[in-house]
């Protein structure tokens, strides 16, 4: 298949604002559970991404919590961090700077008495760096922790300051069915206002899906036709090559549908289901997002398929199979892997099927979004006029691809130069970012970190809307539960996943589209 490269122009990208009227007022971002990967690898290099460019306050602190007595290493071990894992070059002369606004300052989460420690630490380092009382605490740490640090924080007073902006950063998974998240949400907000509860899916910093919303709402030439009238079905792909990587009792209790599709799936789902809000801002933005969630109907258990992957062979190399992964029950019936077919009954998505996956050890890390537009009514050019390459004529296919080839390509038919008869053949318009924009070591946190100390929610979960999703999955996880799948393992590693995922789609006379990627 033939491919067009569309480019950005240097001076298109002159045009692009630039503002700093982003940069948040000085405060202190306390991060618990600092001493885990998420801090060293995502957090801080995202934080001195930011700073990189100008948008961190001058007066500005971290302050990491965790329960280990680490001292002045977590520093220096979040340095490495920045230098492994942020592209950072380690005589960038910021660095040393920004360091020196990282500090530790061990607790036990469930210390109730330790939270008063921790606020005079905080009230000492503003004091001594003229830091305002902007505080933003950022929850990564096991979901067992949650309560009790938003709990202490209210009881010391750190939730609801007389001045300053104050939230909480909330990692997911955010409950486990629908009553736990509401108790949840009850915790919190018992606390924390629901205007300065953050709750962060890393997949909304992703640029490709943000954009989603740019290439719907500021182009003219697609909104007319994304619609029951002219697309055929959707298809939205999460594929990993990994596996559980050594979290095998928190893959225990989490699986597929959990872990990816309840989230960050449904997420990608929302924007490509929305309605236009009236603004981009917070409340228009996630009102629409959860009208799409209510307009999907009970999803029937059948509509639902799991996997599990066995032993196979990833990216060449051979991988054992889920059951014998380090600290995995060896009769485990846990999916790593799952589908689902469901619909959005309103007036613009009535027929048209939506197809969820998600999995691990599968062929391909790819994250997409396929719309596949219906055929012309009337196919004037059959079969004898393809060119002799070619398959056949086929139907216009728009794919979002949002990790790790960020971009956007079209599929559409063309005429084959040259040919003596009118030979059609399938050609891809593709929009690469890295090609336009260039390649960047942002992670997609800076966004969201940003926002969070600007008090912006617009791209973070509203309580409504966790529990909607969370709604929708709970009946499935409850029947998977119930029954004991027959057949596990029911795929090999190295594969698209099972059988009965196919047949999803079969019964609507579909196929997965498996050449993911570019």
């Amino acid at each position: 298949m033939a491919t067009v490269q569309m480019k950005v122009s240097p001076e298109d990208l002159s045009q692009v604002p630039h503002g700093s009227e982003r940069v948040p007022s000085p405060g202190i971002m306390v991060i618990f559970g600092a001493s885990g990967d998420l801090t060293k690898r995502k957090l801080l290099p995202a934080l001195f991404h930011l700073e990189q460019v100008g948008l961190l306050p001058k007066q500005f602190a971290i302050v990491g919590v965790a329960r280990r007595p680490l001292g002045d290493e977590f520093a220096a071990d979040m340095r490495e961090g920045i230098v492994e894992f942020g592209g950072v070059d380690a005589s960038d002369p910021r660095l040393e700077s920004f360091i020196q606004k990282v500090s530790y300052y061990a607790l036990s989460f469930d210390d109730a008495a330790g939270y008063g420690g921790l606020k005079a630490e905080l009230d000492r380092i503003a004091t001594e760096k003229g830091i305002g009382p902007d505080r933003l605490f950022y929850l990564a740490t096991a979901p067992e922790y949650f309560t009790p640090i938003v709990e202490n924080l209210g009881i010391q007073g750190m939730a609801q300051p007389e001045h300053g902006r104050v939230g909480v950063v909330i990692e997911k998974p955010f409950g486990h069915d629908l009553n736990s998240a509401r108790e949840l949400n009850q915790q919190v907000n018992a606390v924390f206002h629901e205007s300065q509860v953050f709750r962060i899916d890393h997949y909304l910093g992703k640029e490709t899906v943000q954009n989603i919303l740019v290439f719907r709402f500021a182009n003219g030439i697609f909104e007319p036709i994304w619609n029951r009238n002219y697309i055929d079905h959707v298809q939205i792909t999460a594929a990993e090559t990994l596996g559980v990587e050594g979290r095998g009792p928190f893959y225990e209790k989490a699986g597929a549908l959990r872990d990816v599709v309840q989230n960050h799936v449904m997420e990608l789902l929302s924007f490509v289901a929305m309605e236009p809000p009236s603004s981009f801002e917070a409340d228009s933005v996630r009102r629409e997002k959860v009208k799409v969630w209510r307009a999907i109907p009970p999803v029937p258990v059948l509509n639902a398929v799991r996997g599990q992957y066995g032993p196979g062979v990833v990216d060449g190399q051979k991988v054992v199979g889920y059951r014998d992964e380090e600290r995995v029950n060896p009769q485990s019936g846990t999916e790593t892997f799952a589908a689902v077919r469901l619909s959005v009954d309103n007036w613009r998505w009535a027929g048209v099927p939506f197809y969820l996956r998600a999995g691990k050890r599968l062929k391909k890390r790819a994250t997409e979004i396929s719309i596949q537009f219906k055929q012309p009514p009337l196919l004037i050019f059959n079969r004898m006029q393809m060119a002799a390459h070619c398959q056949e004529i086929q139907p216009n296919l728009l794919t979002i691809r949002i990790q790790p080839d960020e971009g956007i390509a079209l599929r559409f038919g063309a005429k084959v130069p040259s040919a003596p008869e009118m030979s059609v053949c399938p050609v891809n318009m593709d929009f690469d970012y890295a090609a336009a924009f260039g390649t960047s070591s942002a992670n997609g946190y800076e966004r969201l970190l940003l926002d969070a100390m600007l008090g912006d929610q617009t791209l973070f979960a509203h309580r409504d809307g966790v529990e909607t999703t969370w709604g929708l999955y709970t009946p499935i996880l409850q029947a998977w539960a119930a029954k004991e799948p027959e057949v596990f393992p029911n795929y090999f590693a190295g594969t698209w996943g099972p059988d009965c995922a196919d047949r999803l789609l079969e019964q609507g006379g579909h196929k997965w589209r498996n050449n993911l990627g570019k």
